[in-house]
C-alpha cells in the first residue's frame, strides 16, 4: 500500500510548487482570480528572499514566488498557524515585489501586478461563511473601480467543502489534495487519480520518495508546529488576563525559547515568530 505525506508540511509544499512548474501553473489558475483570458501559461522561479531596503533587517522568505511570461509575479505561501500580523506580511512581501520590479529610472507603466496566495490551515474569519478572500485596492463608493497592481487571496482550508463550488472543478481538486491527503490515507480518491495534475502531485508526496534525512525534516517540523500552536493558544489565555498586546508578546518569546531548543536557527525564528533577530537572541539567554 502507499503511504503519503501531508502535502501542507513545508518539505513537501515546496517541494510540489517549487519544484514543479507545470504543478504551480495549475495550481496559480485554479484557485487565482484570473479570468480564462488571462491563464498562466509558462513561469520562471525566483529567490524566494524579498531583501528589505533596510540592510539591517532581516530577510522575508516566502515558500513559493515565481513569474509568468507576461511579467506577472506570483508569490505562493502554507499558513500552519494564524497570526494577527500574517496579512501585513503578506502584504509587505507582495508591496515589496511589485516595488523591486523597476531600476532606477525606468517608467512606471512597465510594472506588472502580482499576486499573493495564501493557503491558512486554520479559521481566521470566523464570522464570515466564504473561505475564499480575495483582496484589491478598490474605490469605497463603486467597488468596479480598481487599481491594478496588488492581488492578495486567502484561503481557509478548514472552511472548505467540495459541494459548495462544484463548477470550479480544478480548485475543488486541488483543495480536495490539500485537505484530505495525509499520512492516514488509505484510499486515494478516483477523481484526483484522473487528473494527470493531481496523480503527479501524489507521486511527489509519496513517503517512500523521500530519504531518511527528509523524513526526520518532515516529522519536525511537525513538533514545531505542535509547539507553536500549543503556545500561541496558551499565551492567547493569558492575554485574556494580562492584556492582549502583553499576551502576544509573551507567547512570541515563549515560542522562540522553544524553537531554538528544537535546533532552529535565529533567523529562522525571528522568520517565525515576527520578532528581531536581537529579540531572539534575547530570548536565548
Amino acid at each position: 500500500m502507499k503511504r503519503y505525506l501531508d502535502p501542507k508540511a513545508d518539505l513537501t509544499f515546496k517541494k510540489i510548487f517549487g519544484e514543479h512548474k507545470d504543478l504551480v501553473i495549475s495550481f496559480l489558475n485554479a484557485l487565482l482570480p484570473l479570468g480564462e483570458s488571462n491563464q498562466v501559461e509558462s513561469i520562471e522561479y525566483l529567490p524566494s528572499e524579498l531583501v528589505p531596503e533596510n540592510p539591517l533587517r532581516k530577510f522575508s522568505i516566502v515558500d513559493v514566488r515565481c513569474m509568468d511570461s507576461n511579467g506577472r509575479q506570483f508569490i505562493v505561501e502554507m499558513q500552519m498557524v494564524w497570526s494577527s500580523e500574517f496579512k501585513s506580511r503578506v502584504l509587505f512581501n507582495a508591496s515589496k515585489a511589485y516595488v523591486r520590479q523597476l531600476q532606477k529610472g525606468e517608467f512606471y507603466e512597465y510594472l506588472q501586478p502580482v499576486y499573493s496566495l495564501n493557503l491558512v490551515n486554520e479559521v481566521f474569519e470566523p464570522d464570515v461563511e466564504d473561505f475564499y478572500h480575495s483582496y484589491q485596492m478598490v474605490h469605497e463608493m463603486h467597488s468596479d473601480k480598481v487599481i491594478e497592481g496588488l492581488h492578495l487571496v486567502f484561503v481557509e482550508l478548514p472552511k472548505f467543502k467540495p459541494q459548495t463550488i462544484a463548477e470550479k472543478k480544478m480548485m475543488v481538486l486541488w483543495l480536495r489534495f490539500m485537505t484530505e491527503i495525509d499520512e492516514s490515507t488509505t484510499s486515494v480518491p478516483e477523481e484526483l487519480l484522473d487528473s494527470p495534475q493531481l496523480k503527479k502531485a501524489l507521486e511527489v508526496v509519496e513517503e517512500s520518495a523521500y530519504t531518511n534525512a527528509e523524513l526526520a525534516g518532515y516529522d519536525k517540523f511537525w513538533d514545531i508546529i505542535r509547539v507553536e500552536r500549543s503556545l500561541v493558544n496558551t499565551a492567547e489565555k493569558r492575554g485574556l488576563a494580562k492584556g492582549r498586546a502583553e499576551g502576544v508578546a509573551e507567547a512570541r518569546l515563549l515560542i522562540a525559547k522553544k524553537l531554538l531548543g528544537m535546533g532552529m536557527t535565529v533567523t529562522q525564528v525571528a522568520e517565525a515568530t515576527q520578532l528581531t533577530e536581537e529579540e531572539v537572541l534575547k530570548a536565548k539567554e
